[in-house]
């Protein structure tokens, strides 16, 4: 049979979209689909159900074939293939993984809203923080040249991690409220070009590490794949109000036979 899908990309993080609402694909083979020779290649692909109580349900498995955490990239992209399809006008309200997400819809912008950040670590020369996904962030000088893949998983593989795996941010402070960011990835195991979580979590760590003061701060975050605006509102270390801002871009639409 053949399976239609929307290729879809948000700040150079790319996924493979299906409508799911008639749950004809429940098995699919997630790992072979996101291969970039053997199937159409995606860092991960995404399910649109239906589901009480919300216009619709994000189900998101990772490059790797297995049920992920919340992913902001994916949740912004799943946002405009919902728009497609007529499921609201211009805001929803959908659950994934980690709970409810509001999300606003324009034609050049979808904004997304994450979930509260309770708790922020402070570790040696680094943060460790959950924006839906478990993040890692480190400051440093000169990232466009790092390794940042060896680095990444000596971390992520390390005796703390490595059985849950936690994804690995290096984030440069280019001016006030300005961070450029590179994201290894759990799941997808290598760099991506964005990571919608992960810029997340570099944002408010950088709020920690600037001594930004409590209320309402927006930060101005580059990656490889595009530029995000993440904004929220800071009270000591509790934060709420976390909303991902960015493109959400249709590549093609598509049908591969399974």
């Amino acid at each position: 049979m053949n399976l239609p899908f929307q290729k879809y990309q948000g700040a150079g993080n790319d996924f493979i979209i299906i409508d799911n609402r008639a749950r004809q694909y429940d098995h699919l083979d997630v790992a072979r689909l996101c291969h970039p020779k053997f199937g159409i290649g995606a860092d991960g692909l995404m399910l649109l159900q239906n589901t009480e109580g919300f216009d619709f349900e994000m189900v998101y498995y990772n490059s790797d074939g297995n049920i992920s955490s919340m992913c902001g990239n994916g949740g912004r992209c799943i946002v405009d293939f919902a728009k497609g399809l007529n499921l609201f006008e211009d805001r929803t309200v959908f659950k994934a993984i980690d709970g409810r997400h509001d999300a606003n819809w324009s034609k050049t912008m979808v904004e997304l809203q994450m979930q509260n950040v309770p708790n922020v670590e402070t570790l040696v020369g680094a943060y460790e923080l959950n924006t839906g996904s478990p993040h890692y962030v480190i400051f440093e000088k000169a990232i466009e040249g790092m390794d940042i893949v060896s680095m990444a998983r000596a971390i992520r593989y390390n005796e703390t991690y490595k059985s849950e795996g936690i994804n690995v941010n290096f984030a440069e402070i280019l001016g006030s409220n300005s961070l450029k960011v590179r994201t290894y990835e759990r799941g997808v195991e290598d760099e991506t070009l964005s990571c919608g979580t992960g810029v997340a979590a570099c944002a408010i760590a950088y709020s920690i590490a600037a001594g930004l003061g409590d209320g309402m701060h927006t930060i101005y975050i580059s990656t490889p794949g595009g530029n995000l605006k993440v904004k929220f509102n800071k009270q000591n270390r509790l934060f709420t109000d976390v909303w991902l801002i960015g493109p959400a871009t249709k590549v093609y639409d598509g049908q591969i036979q399974i």
